[in-house]
C-alpha cells in the first residue's frame, strides 16, 4: 500500500493518504479486537495478562510507539494483540499514526522512485537504492536511541525487559 502510495500521488500526499488509512486500519482491527476476542482470550488466559496488564498500564504508550519500529512483527497481528490491552483506542490509534509515520514516509519515498523507473538499470540508481538501505536499516538506527535511554533494570516494567530490550539494545540488558 505504501509502494503504491507514493508511485500514484507522490511523497507528500502518498504519505498523508497512507499514514491516515494504516492509522485508521489498525484502530478498526484493535477495536475488532477488543470487542469480539477479548473476553475470550481473557477467559483462557487468565492471572496471566496481570503481568502484561500492568506493564501495559505502566509503560504501554511508550511501548505501542516502539513497536511500530520492529519490521518483524506485522502491524495487523500487533493491533489484535494491543485490543487484548486495557490501553484506550483514543491512545492507541495517535500513538500508532505517529509511530508509524517514519516507515510510511520511508515506503512512500521508495514508491515514488520505483514510480520514476525508466529502464531495468535505473533500479540501481544511488537513489533508489539509497532509500531501499534505509528501509532495511531504519528499525535498528531507531532502536539504539531508545535502548540507550530506557532498558535498565528499574526504567521498564518486568514484563518487557526480557524480551523488548533484547532486541532494542544488543549490547545492554
Amino acid at each position: 500500500m505504501s509502494l503504491a502510495g507514493g508511485a500514484v500521488f507522490g511523497l507528500v500526499w502518498g504519505t498523508v493518504l497512507v499514514s491516515f488509512a494504516s492509522a485508521i486500519g489498525s484502530t478498526l482491527a484493535f477495536l475488532a479486537a477488543r470487542y469480539t476476542l477479548r473476553d475470550v482470550v481473557r477467559r483462557r488466559l487468565g492471572s496471566r495478562l496481570r503481568m502484561i496488564d500492568a506493564g501495559m498500564e505502566a509503560s504501554g504508550s511508550f511501548y505501542l510507539f516502539g513497536v511500530w519500529f520492529v519490521p518483524v512483527i506485522r502491524y495487523f497481528l500487533e493491533s489484535l494483540w494491543m485490543g487484548m490491552t486495557p490501553i484506550p483506542a483514543r491512545t492507541f490509534y495517535w500513538i500508532s499514526q505517529l509511530g508509524m509515520l517514519p516507515l510510511t514516509i520511508i515506503y512512500v519515498n521508495a514508491g515514488t522512485q520505483l514510480a520514476q523507473l525508466n529502464t531495468v538499470r535505473d533500479i540501481l540508481s544511488p537513489a533508489l537504492l539509497g532509500f531501499l538501505l534505509l528501509v532495511i536499516l531504519f528499525p535498528w538506527l531507531a532502536r539504539w536511541p531508545w535502548a540507550q535511554s530506557h532498558c535498565s533494570a528499574s526504567s521498564i516494567p518486568r514484563v518487557w525487559s526480557d524480551w523488548a530490550c533484547c532486541w532494542l539494545a544488543t549490547s545492554r540488558r
